[in-house]
This record gives C-alpha cells, structure tokens and sequence, in this order.
C-alpha cells in the first residue's frame, strides 16, 4: 500500500482538532456519568468528523490530476490512441502547460516510472 502523506498529514490535524470537542463535550456531560458522557461525545465528534473524513480519503484535489483524450498522436512512439498526461501531483504542476504532452498508455506508464525515479510522488 502506497501511503499518501498528504492525506495522512492532514487525517492527524483532524485526530487532534477533535480532541479539544470532544473533551469540552466530555466535561459538560461529566454530571451524567463518564459512560454517557463519552457516548455522547462520540456520537457528536461523528456527526462532525465523518464529513472532514471524507473529504480527506476521497478528495480528488488532494490526488493526482490526470487529462485523458481520445485519438491522440503520442509524443514519444507516435502511435494514434487514448491519451494520458499527468496535469499535477505534490510539486510536479503542468497545469498552465500551453504545449501538454500526451502519451498512450505504455508510453504514458513509462514516463510515469521516470517521474517517480526523479523524486515525483504520483498518488
């Protein structure tokens, strides 16, 4: 499994953020018992956090950006396909590209490697 440190970093902020809801709740209820108290304050910091979570795991702008088109003539074998150009990932951005490079599948996986062996995260 490919961890995406992203996404990770962020899932951590959100663990902390939810601790100081989740205390306060725990000590408004505290007269209730601790049992309650803590159910209580589980089922509120849920109600928050499923939505933060998510976004987290399923955000598209927190992966890696891809363009594909149809009938493309690929930049690297010449062959006429479906074809695929990386628009961004972590540092790497060619979103502002005015001459984008398209490659068939093949080629495109081999750039893919390429990039990934200069230090390019593609998640």
């Amino acid at each position: 499994m490919q961890v995406n440190y992203k996404r990770y970093g962020l899932y951590l902020l959100r663990w902390q953020a939810s601790t100081p809801i989740l205390a306060g709740v725990g000590i408004l209820l505290a007269s209730m018992g601790q049992w309650i108290a803590a159910i209580v304050a589980n089922l509120i910091g849920g109600l928050i956090f499923f939505w933060v979570d998510q976004f987290i795991f399923t955000s598209q702008s927190l992966a890696a950006q891809w363009e594909v088109k149809e009938n493309i003539t690929c930049v690297d074998c010449g062959r006429v396909s479906r074809g695929y150009r990386l628009v961004r990932s972590g540092d790497y951005d060619r979103t502002h590209d005015h001459e984008p490079e398209f490659r068939c599948e093949e080629c495109s996986q081999k750039k893919t490697e390429e990039l990934k062996g200069r230090g390019i995260k593609i998640h």
